[in-house]
C-alpha cells in the first residue's frame, strides 16, 4: 500500500530542487499532485514525468506572492481531484544578501513576501480545504539559518524563515483539534540550484560540506523523504515541530 494513496497534495516551488523531488516522491507514493511554480516549462516537464510514471498531476503557473495563486492552487486541487489533504509550501528565496546596513528596504520586503507572506497566503486558503476533508498535513520549508545558526549577511533570509516557525506553531495550536497538523522542515545544505548559485566555486562547496557533521551536502531526494514523513500518517502525532534535516550543521561549530 502506498503511504499517500488517495491523498491530494499541493507542492509549491515544484519546478526544481526539494519541491520537484518531493512532488515526484509524493506522486510515487500515491498522491495526486497540484504542482505550483513560476517557471512554466520546467513545471510542465515535472507534470509530464509524474504522468509518465503513472501518477496524476496538474500544473499551476504563478507567483506565490500573489493571493490569486494560492486560491488557484486550492481550487485546482478541489476541481481536479476532489479536495486537499497535504500542502508542502516549499517555495522560497535567499533574497538580497550582504551586510545589514546595506540591505535595501525593497530587498527586505521582497524576501519577506516570498518566504513568509506567501506561506500565510497559502495557509489562509489551504486550511479551510483541509478542514472540509476532516484534517490534513501542512508543511513549510524553513531553515536552520536564524534558528540554530546565525550567518552574517543573511538578515532578511534568516528573519523570514524564522518567522515561518512562529507561523507553524500558531497554526498547529489553532487547528490541531480539527485534525490538521502543521510542521516545518528545516534543511541543511542541499544540492539545489539555489545552493549552487550561493556556493559557486569548488572551494565554497567544500567549505559548506565541511560545516556539516556528515561532511557532505544532502540530495533533494533526501529532503523529500523527510517531507514525506511529515505529509504521511507516519507522523500522525507530530505537530508544531521544527524538523531539522541538516546533516548535523546545527551541532558543529561554524
Amino acid at each position: 500500500m502506498k503511504i499517500l494513496q488517495g491523498k491530494i497534495a499541493i507542492v509549491t516551488g515544484a519546478s526544481s530542487g526539494i519541491g520537484r523531488a518531493s512532488a515526484r516522491l509524493f506522486a510515487q507514493e500515491g498522491a495526486r499532485i497540484v504542482a505550483v511554480a513560476r517557471g512554466e516549462e520546467r513545471l510542465q516537464a515535472l507534470v509530464a514525468d509524474i504522468r509518465d510514471d503513472g501518477g496524476e498531476a496538474v500544473a499551476i503557473v504563478g507567483d506565490v506572492r500573489d493571493e490569486e495563486c494560492a486560491q488557484a492552487a486550492v481550487q485546482a486541487a478541489i476541481d481536479h481531484f476532489g479536495g486537499l489533504d497535504i500542502a508542502f509550501n516549499n517555495a522560497g528565496t535567499l533574497g538580497e544578501m550582504g551586510p545589514t546596513p546595506g540591505l535595501s528596504v525593497a530587498g527586505w520586503r521582497e524576501t519577506m513576501d516570498i518566504n513568509l507572506t506567501s506561506a500565510f497566503l497559502a495557509a489562509k486558503h489551504q486550511l479551510p480545504a483541509m478542514r472540509a476533508r476532516g484534517g490534513g498535513s501542512l508543511i513549510f520549508t524553513s531553515t536552520f539559518v536564524g534558528h540554530t545558526v546565525g550567518l552574517p549577511g543573511a538578515a532578511a533570509y534568516a528573519a523570514s524563515k524564522a518567522g515561518l516557525l512562529g507561523l507553524t506553531r500558531a497554526l498547529a495550536a489553532e487547528f490541531g483539534a480539527e485534525g490538521i497538523r502543521v510542521n516545518a522542515l528545516l534543511p541543511g545544505g542541499t544540492d539545489t540550484p539555489m545552493a549552487r548559485a550561493m556556493n559557486g566555486t569548488p572551494d565554497a562547496w567544500a567549505f559548506v560540506e565541511n560545516l556539516h557533521a556528515l561532511k557532505r551536502i544532502a540530495s533533494p531526494e533526501e529532503q523529500a523523504r523527510s517531507a514525506l514523513y511529515l505529509a504521511s500518517d507516519a507522523s500522525s502525532f507530530t505537530t508544531g515541530t521544527a524538523l531539522l534535516v541538516d546533516g548535523g550543521v546545527s551541532i558543529t561549530r561554524m
